[in-house]
């Protein structure tokens, strides 16, 4: 598990809208390659013949709403899964089991919503990942990659006050990657790249006969702000598409129409007083007068539902407070935090509690907690867990400190065995760290057994495996963890390094003789499989080449 605290670091993943930066940065940095080294008529006139590619995508019809236009599915989750490597890779990039579980609890009901209503097809949902990036970023941000990943920073949990305006992010960016919105701009973007060429092979010859770069600069540049204004118009369409579709998928999901509202206040109010760069989700979705007012007349024309999502204001507020500590860990940010307790305000006291933790001081930590626990709703069950569970990570955290009062120490134990008995994927992992850190041989066996079952049905857990690991060292099994390690690298789509990591512990067990045979066997046939994945990735690109 990644540690709490750090230097947090700008994630650099983009919106929907921005998804391909990275490719179009590419593309404009081959530009200038080319500029460079392609400015003589001879290159120029061998390339003419894209010309009267360029003059027909002009004429190129707009793919229809819905429509991936020339890419696949698979293509589609290829690109994503190239996009997601790199977040996975970003120290930005976080999995917090305590916001992770808020998370699905808004994103399961939308999935649900989406399957009910039509929009998320039974082919969509099997090829697509349907994964939840978190982000260690203190701006307000969301987005939408190819194949169904879905980011979200930490600003953007904070800044928010009610689980349906959080919800109507998720259900507007779900409804870019249901509609294939992304596939569609990379279509428009293939149609548009023969205009481009053309641009800069007229300013080519234009610079040859006037012996002008500059010419060639100029025409290089209009191309491309014709490319991006048909980009932008193209956009434009997506985003009513998405307020459209994700208004009536957050609905059937349960939530309230109007967090779309109060979302499109909260960042209209941004824009107009204080967007100094932090509200990046302004810039890639334009809050235009006429999508805030086709959104609130489509809501007064719809009968008000009452919501049945049971996601209770007090544990949202907690978890927005915890998104707002983590977002920026800075010491003198976490000060600001704990300086600020209220008791009685439960979000207060929960931010409080959990900076002085991050700051290594036990006694306000613990003590913020019970105020936490004390304000809360006796029959809050989620709030009263979430309340539970940031005792147990505190006292996780705090374990080893000398000043740690004795009777919290020795209650470490018996809170992980009820955080493992909770049934959710929160409290197996945080029980299972507290048993690394502070628990006996029996809580660590309970601890890996559980975990393993949870592995082999999510196989895709990366941190669960990343936990699991822990604990088998802890327990005396480095074979075990070695894979388990393996495991983790994979689910984060890393083949390369899982198969180093399979490959190590094969090295390890020879020479420590090991004789868990059944464990053996296990890596053998992961080593295969890695193996195969990664030749068949290489005759890919070798096809592609």
């Amino acid at each position: 598990m990644r540690p709490l605290t750090g230097t947090p670091q700008a994630s650099p993943t983009p919106t929907h809208g921005c998804a391909l930066r990275p490719w179009a940065c590419t593309r404009r940095h081959w530009l200038t390659q080319a500029l460079r080294s392609a400015f003589a008529v001879p290159v120029a006139a061998a390339l003419w013949p894209w010309l009267p590619t360029a003059a027909h995508a002009q004429t190129a019809p707009l793919p229809a709403l819905g429509d991936g236009g020339d890419m696949t599915l698979a293509e589609e989750r290829e690109l994503g899964d190239q996009i997601a490597r790199a977040i996975y890779r970003d120290p930005a990039y976080l999995d917090d089991p305590a916001l992770a579980e808020l998370l699905q609890a808004l994103w399961q009901p939308l999935l649900a919503g989406a399957r009910q209503r039509g929009e998320l097809s039974d082919e969509l949902a099997q090829r697509y990942a349907w994964r939840l990036l978190l982000g260690r970023d203190p701006t307000v941000n969301a987005f939408a990659l190819p194949g169904g990943y879905l980011g979200i920073h930490l600003g953007l949990i904070g800044v928010t006050q009610r689980a349906d305006e959080l919800a109507s992010v998720l259900a507007h960016e779900m409804s870019h990657v249901t509609q294939r919105h992304i596939a569609r701009l990379l279509t428009r973007q293939s149609q548009q790249a023969p205009l481009v060429l053309a641009a800069m092979i007229l300013g080519a010859l234009a610079a040859s006969a006037a012996k002008n770069a500059d010419i060639a600069g100029a025409a290089v540049a209009g191309g491309q702000a014709l490319a991006v204004q048909g980009q932008l118009n193209f956009s434009r369409d997506m985003e009513r598409e998405a307020d459209r579709i994700g208004l009536a998928v957050l609905q059937a999901a349960g939530f309230d129409g109007q967090g779309f509202i109060g979302m499109f206040e909260r960042l209209q109010q941004s824009a107009r007083l204080n967007d100094d760069g932090s509200f990046p989700y302004l810039r890639s979705h334009p809050l235009t007068t006429e999508r805030i007012a086709d959104m609130r007349a489509r809501l007064q024309l719809q009968p008000a539902n009452p919501p049945t999502t049971s996601v209770s204001p007090q544990w949202y507020a907690a978890m927005a407070a915890r998104a707002r500590v983590l977002a920026d860990p800075a010491p003198d940010r976490l000060r600001t935090h704990a300086r600020a307790l209220r008791p009685d305000d439960p979000a207060n006291a929960y931010a409080a509690a959990l900076a002085h933790g991050l700051l290594r001081e036990p006694a306000a930590a613990l003590a913020a907690q019970a105020a936490l626990q004390r304000s809360l709703p006796a029959d809050d069950a989620a709030a009263q867990r979430a309340a539970r569970w940031l005792r147990l990570e505190l006292l996780t955290l705090l374990h080893p400190e000398a000043t740690l009062d004795p009777a919290a120490r020795a209650s470490l134990p018996a809170l992980a065995r009820t955080a493992l008995d909770d049934g959710t994927r929160a409290g197996l992992l945080l029980a299972a760290q507290a048993a690394t850190r502070g628990g006996d041989g029996e809580l660590r066996r309970a601890c890996a057994q559980r975990l393993q079952a949870w592995c082999v049905q999510r196989p895709d857990d990366a941190q669960a495996w990343e936990v699991l690991a822990g604990v088998q060292r802890a327990l005396g099994y480095p074979v075990r963890a070695g894979r388990a390690e393996g495991e983790a690298r994979l689910a984060l789509l890393d083949e390369t390094g899982a198969l180093d990591r399979f490959r190590a512990t094969q090295r390890l067990a020879a020479q420590q003789r090991s004789d868990d045979w059944q464990e053996l066997a296990v890596l053998d046939a992961r080593v295969r499989h890695v193996e195969a994945v990664l030749r068949e990735r290489e005759a890919a690109l070798r096809r592609q080449r």
